[in-house]
Order: C-alpha cells, then structure tokens, then sequence
C-alpha cells in the first residue's frame, strides 16, 4: 500500500485529553470524521514525551503502530477529542 503524504493536509487541529483536557499536539487532519489514527509525520507541535500517554495525568491515549509502513498512534476510543 502507498504511504501517506507526509505534507498532508494544510488545516490543523488541536487534540486534548478528555481526562484533564491538556493539550496534546497539533495535528494536519484531512477529512471530517472522527480521530481514529495520527501519523507521526503529520504532528506539527508535540507536547508529549512521544510515548502515547497524557504528560499532565499520564492516562495512555495511544498505541504506536506502524499504518501504511509509516510510524502512527492508534487512538483509543474516547481518550482524545479535537478542536480546529
């Protein structure tokens, strides 16, 4: 299968926990559904330690996972919400 694009989309959206609601990144999404997967090469601003979990309450969020054969978050259902 191809790979995702690495420039992506150009909107950006920002993802919080829904536990604490920090702020975990800023992501290039494309499309209007839900955030099911976020490629490592599309996170624009990273404010966690890059291990799937929140730095402010420390609750796992993801998994990493290669998608694609690119390196990826799958996120668990519920953990994360999205704002533009």
């Amino acid at each position: 299968m191809a790979k995702p694009n690495p420039k992506g989309p150009s909107t950006t959206v920002k993802v919080y926990c829904s536990k604490c609601r920090g702020q975990l990144f800023r992501y290039r999404k494309g499309g209007t559904g839900s955030l099911v997967k976020c490629f490592k090469e599309r996170i624009v601003e990273d404010y966690t330690s890059g291990d799937g979990a929140c730095p402010h309450c420390s609750q796992v969020f993801g998994r990493e996972a290669l998608i694609r054969g690119a390196p990826a978050f799958k996120i668990i259902g519920g953990k994360v919400f999205f704002k533009k």
